[in-house]
């Protein structure tokens, strides 16, 4: 069991820089732009890749970014296999990183909070 993990953890990782050149290089839809590809998971039958993406410049919605990768995703998937030796590589599905967005939210809520808080002690 591990050892299959272990095999999915590193081909996680070949996906996500060999996909991250080939964004880079290759994919000339103008909905994409430049993104950073911040993580691949493989589902345990490896059959299914979802890749997590954040866009640099904010000149398309992350939605429409996330459509023209979809569109890439044939090509995307089939030189990735080839490109890793793959005899089945895995779907991709995209999936937007708000991991950042959802901090920033979260420190946003703890410094009102501390802040509301620091207020009512100088009041008592």
């Amino acid at each position: 069991m591990s050892q299959s993990s272990s095999r999915g953890r590193k081909i996680e990782a070949q996906l996500q820089r060999v996909l991250a050149a080939l964004i880079a290089r290759e994919v000339k839809d103008p909905r994409v732009g430049n993104v950073t590809i911040t993580a691949v998971s493989l589902s345990a039958d490896m059959g299914l890749a979802r890749v997590f993406f954040v866009p640099f410049a904010r000149t398309h919605p992350p939605e429409e970014v996330r459509r023209g990768l979809t569109h890439a995703g044939g090509f995307l998937r089939g030189e990735a296999g080839r490109s890793l030796g793959l005899r089945h590589a895995p779907r991709l599905e995209f999936v937007l990183d708000d991991t950042a967005e959802r901090a920033a939210g979260l420190t946003g809520l703890i410094d009102r909070a501390v802040s509301q808080d620091q207020a009512r002690h100088k009041l008592s």
